[in-house]
């Protein structure tokens, strides 16, 4: 068994499931005390807070699908900045396509 295989078993475990969602709010929460110090910190914590919340709880998976639909601009955003599939899609979907004229 590989090691991708071993993570991939251990993350669905349930226990292990609700302690990355509590680590995530975690983040999120912390990232407004660390926004307060110089530099871009928060904007860092805050989204690792944010993918582990997204990972780990269906409910906030349909709030992120929702937002993407209802603000189709803000959904490629965020499909840009989380580096998702369906950001190349949306690209593609969006970008018109120069047919060939004779």
């Amino acid at each position: 068994m590989n090691n991708r295989t071993k993570w991939q078993r251990w993350r669905r475990n349930p226990v292990v499931k609700h302690l990355l969602f509590a680590l995530g709010w975690l983040l999120i929460v912390a990232a407004i005390p660390v926004g307060i110090l110089p530099g871009p910190g928060g904007v860092f914590v805050f989204a690792a807070g944010l993918a582990l919340v997204l990972e780990t709880s269906p409910w906030a998976k349909r709030i992120y699908a929702r937002a993407g639909k209802r603000w189709p601009r803000l959904g490629g955003w965020m499909d840009w900045g989380l580096r998702r599939p369906s950001a190349k899609r949306r690209i593609a979907r969006d970008t018109p396509t120069m047919a060939a004229t004779d």
